[in-house]
């Protein structure tokens, strides 16, 4: 079973999947490419002057009729798969309304450090590119469970599945965690964008563990469904992803 969350971590609710195999083959083409994510240059928010934030939510099949056209979000980011067996049934569904919204869209991960890392994100990335994809789409790890492992151990994990999504796509992905999580396992990773979930943080104003100097995305909230704001414009999360 999943360790208990820390208090600043986003309630994800894990589904409990028993005995995950590990599968062995790697995707032969992956269609996906996009440029690498620079952080030498903060959001203009952070550390000059103030500028609106973009709003966003993210789902998965706890929410599977959620209406995507009534929403003001500008970005969404919903659940494709989970471990390496685990596909959302709603992920087809989700991301077919977010196209037709036209809005931002990502697509992310709940990894377990205690299988194969390259099979989950072998997993991950066959679920994403059985649907069509467009200029912007995002990939995010969502990692908030070490399965028992140490701080190095899921550390490696972490590097290995982000690392190994980055050569196969093309696209640097996202990395997604609680702050007190991201803080204790996240360190050496802050070439990757940080999605960080704090609820005690009035939005936009939470810090940057471990050693990220910026935060792209702020989880503030769960109710009544997953409410986010970036540090980036819509354009400027799009240049995180496809191409």
């Amino acid at each position: 079973m999943p360790e208990p969350r820390l208090a600043a971590l986003s309630p994800r609710r894990l589904l409990n999947l028993p005995g995950y195999a590990i599968a062995g083959a790697i995707l032969a083409a992956v269609a996906l490419t996009g440029p690498a994510y620079a952080v030498d240059h903060p959001p203009a928010h952070q550390g000059r002057e103030q500028v609106p934030l973009t709003y966003g939510q993210d789902v998965s099949n706890y929410q599977p009729q959620h209406d995507w056209n009534a929403s003001p979000a500008k970005f969404g980011i919903i659940k494709a798969t989970e471990g390496v067996s685990f596909r959302d049934g709603t992920f087809a569904r989700h991301w077919r309304e977010l196209d037709k919204k036209g809005i931002v869209r990502g697509a992310y991960h709940y990894g377990h450090p205690g299988n194969d890392p390259v099979a989950e994100a072998d997993h991950f990335l066959s679920v994403v590119n059985a649907q069509p994809g467009k200029r912007g789409d995002l990939l995010v790890l969502d990692l908030e469970t070490t399965d028992g492992l140490s701080v190095e151990q899921v550390n490696n994990w972490a590097r290995t599945w982000l690392s190994y999504v980055e050569d196969t796509t093309g696209i640097t992905p996202m990395f997604y965690s609680g702050w007190n999580f991201a803080d204790t396992y996240g360190r050496g990773l802050a070439e990757y964008p940080l999605w960080v979930a704090h609820y005690s943080k009035p939005k936009g104003t939470v810090t940057p563990p471990a050693d990220w100097k910026y935060w792209t995305i702020h989880q503030y909230s769960d109710t009544p469904v997953d409410q986010n704001v970036s540090s980036l414009t819509p354009d400027g999360l799009r240049a995180l992803g496809r191409r």
